[in-house]
């Protein structure tokens, strides 16, 4: 999907708390996914992101980092995962059932889609 829209939309990947973690209440790891405890620091949480970033084959999307407050996490009811649209007015667009079972990339690039329609200028009648 980010290569179909790249050029249209801004897309990043916010890297929150760790749904997975060794010492976490979902502890998940090997099988190819990235083994990792929870981090204790911004530095820790930074590593974490980048190598989850690479094993899920998320680069070349931008990555951003939630605080160790979990700010955005709460805001946006992240965990352990979401997808959101945000609009062109700054408003959520699309929002996401939590993942794993609401995370469906085909309404996000249907909601895209709306959003970019929103967007385009009318087509202009010939007389």
């Amino acid at each position: 999907m980010w290569k179909a829209y790249q050029d249209k939309v801004e897309f990043f990947v916010v890297y929150i708390r760790e749904a997975h973690a060794l010492d976490g209440r979902s502890p998940l790891g090997g099988d190819g996914n990235p083994v990792v405890e929870e981090p204790h620091d911004l530095v820790e949480r930074s590593g974490i992101a980048e190598l989850c970033m690479t094993k899920l084959a998320l680069q070349p999307i931008p990555a951003l980092l939630d605080n160790m407050d979990n700010a955005v996490e709460r805001a946006y009811a992240a965990h352990p995962d979401r997808l959101y649209l945000i609009g062109c007015d700054g408003n959520v667009a699309y929002q996401g059932g939590p993942g794993p079972g609401g995370f469906r990339p085909d309404e996000l690039e249907f909601a895209i889609e709306a959003e970019l329609e929103k967007m385009s200028p009318p087509a202009s009648k010939e007389l």
